[in-house]
C-alpha cells in the first residue's frame, strides 16, 4: 500500500488519510512529493489522475481524495472502526465529515494550513462566522460523546483525522476557542501519529509564499 502525499507543513488533505493510516498501525509506504515546485504536476501525473494529493494505491486500485481514501481504508482494514460503531453516531459523524470535507471556505483561503508558523491574520465576519461554527461542531460532539473518550465520538475516528488540519490552523493563528473546544485541540495535538507529521513538518526545507500569510510572531 503506497500513499502519495504532498508537503506536510502545507498539505492539510494529504494529512487527513495519513493519520488514519499511522494511528492504527496500518503498514504503507509513504511517496511525499513537493508541490508547487517546478515538474511537481509531472510527477504526480504518475499517481494521480486528478493531479491532487492525496493518493493511495492499494494492490493495483487506485484512490484519490482524502474522505474516499479514509472510508476505504476504514472498510479494508479497520473492519469500520473509522466510523462509530453506533448507527445514530456514525450518521453525525459522517455529517460533520462531509460539512468539513466540502465547506470551510473562508478558513481554507484565510487561514492556510502552515503547521511551523506562529502568525496574526485579521478576523472578518465570514472567518470569525466559520470558527464560531467548527467550535460548536466540537463541543457538541464532546458534549454528547465525551464521556466515551477524548476524541470528538469517544474513540478516534475519521471525524479527528479530517478536523485536524483545523486544529492546525487555529494553533498556527490563535484562534481563540473555548474550554472544551481547546481541550480538544490539546488531544488531538497529543496524538502520537499527528505529532509525528508535525515533526516532519517543521524541518520540511520549502516555502511556499501564498501560504506564508499574515504577521509573524516569532
Amino acid at each position: 500500500m503506497q500513499l502519495v502525499i504532498g508537503n506536510k507543513n502545507y498539505s492539510s488533505w494529504s494529512m487527513r488519510p495519513w493519520l488514519l493510516l499511522t494511528h492504527f498501525g496500518l503498514e504503507f509506504e509513504e511517496i511525499r512529493i513537493a508541490l508547487f515546485k517546478e515538474g511537481f504536476k509531472h510527477t504526480l501525473a504518475h499517481y494521480s489522475p486528478s493531479l491532487r494529493v492525496p493518493v493511495l494505491i492499494d494492490d493495483g486500485l487506485t484512490v484519490w481524495d482524502s474522505l474516499a481514501i479514509c472510508e476505504y481504508v476504514s472498510e479494508t482494514y479497520l473492519e469500520g472502526r473509522g466510523y462509530p460503531t453506533d448507527r445514530m453516531a456514525r450518521a453525525r459523524c459522517r455529517s460533520y465529515c462531509n460539512e468539513m470535507h466540502s465547506g470551510f471556505m473562508t478558513v481554507r483561503s484565510q487561514l492556510p494550513m502552515n503547521i511551523r508558523a506562529r502568525r496574526r491574520v485579521q478576523f472578518g465576519p465570514e472567518l470569525e462566522n466559520e470558527c464560531r461554527r467548527l467550535e460548536q461542531i466540537w463541543t457538541e460532539a464532546r458534549g454528547q460523546f465525551g464521556a466515551q473518550g477524548d476524541y470528538l465520538f469517544g474513540e478516534f475516528s475519521i471525524a479527528d483525522c479530517m478536523f485536524a488540519p483545523v486544529v492546525m490552523r487555529f494553533t498556527s493563528y490563535g484562534v481563540v476557542l473555548s474550554d472544551t473546544a481547546r481541550a480538544y485541540v490539546q488531544t488531538i495535538l497529543a496524538n502520537p501519529a499527528v505529532q509525528a507529521w508535525c515533526e516532519a513538518a517543521v524541518v520540511e526545507p520549502e516555502v511556499v509564499p501564498d501560504y506564508e500569510i499574515g504577521e509573524s510572531l516569532t
